[in-house]
C-alpha cells in the first residue's frame, strides 16, 4: 500500500489516537528529543567551537533564564535546575507536536518535513521567552548564534518527529 493510499484508508476509517496516547507519544519524544540536542550541542558547541565545557550544557538553562550569576551562585543547584528546565520544555514542546501531529498526518504531511518548520517555531518562541524574562541572552542579530540556534533545534524535532510518527503510526 502506497503512504498516501494508507493514508487515505486511515482518514476514511476514523482511526485516531487517543490524547492520552498523543500525549505519551509527545512526552517520550520530548525525552528522546531532549536527549539528542545535549548530544548535538556536545558534539557542536563543545568539541568544535568549544563555547563551554561539557559539564556546562546542564546548567546553560539555569543560565540564560536566570543569569549567569544565579547560575554561578547556584553550584550544583544550576546543573539541576538548568536540567529541569530543559526537560520540561522538551516535555511540553514534545507533546504539544503529538498533539498536532495527527491534523498533519491526515493531510499527507511527512513528520520529518513538519519539524523542520517546528524547530523554527520553537526556537523563535523560546527565545523571545527567553528575552522577555532574562537579560542575559546570547547577542540574536549574530549569525552564529542563529544558526547554531536553529540546527541545534532541529537535532531536537527531527527525532522528536520520527518518535511520534511511529508512536502514533498504529492509530
Amino acid at each position: 500500500m502506497t503512504r498516501m493510499a494508507w493514508v487515505a484508508a486511515s482518514v476514511a476509517s476514523g482511526r485516531r489516537a487517543s490524547r492520552s496516547a498523543q500525549v505519551a507519544a509527545g512526552l517520550l519524544g520530548g525525552l528522546v528529543g531532549g536527549v539528542a540536542i545535549w548530544v548535538y550541542e556536545a558534539v557542536v558547541w563543545v568539541g568544535v567551537q568549544h563555547q563551554m565545557p561539557l559539564a556546562g550544557i546542564p546548567a546553560n538553562a539555569t543560565g540564560l533564564v536566570f543569569g549567569p550569576a544565579v547560575q554561578r551562585s547556584l553550584g550544583l543547584g544550576a546543573y539541576l535546575l538548568g536540567t529541569a528546565i530543559h526537560f520540561s520544555f522538551a516535555l511540553a514542546w514534545g507533546a504539544l507536536f503529538a498533539v498536532l501531529w495527527p491534523w498533519f498526518r491526515r493531510r499527507g504531511f511527512e513528520a520529518t518535513f513538519i519539524a523542520l518548520f517546528y524547530a523554527v517555531v520553537v526556537w523563535v518562541v523560546m527565545h523571545l521567552a527567553i528575552v522577555l524574562v532574562s537579560t542575559s541572552h546570547p547577542h540574536y542579530a549574530d549569525p552564529n548564534v542563529v544558526i547554531g540556534g536553529m540546527l541545534s533545534h532541529l537535532f531536537y524535532t527531527v527525532p522528536l518527529a520520527l518518535m511520534v510518527k511511529r508512536r502514533l503510526s498504529a492509530h
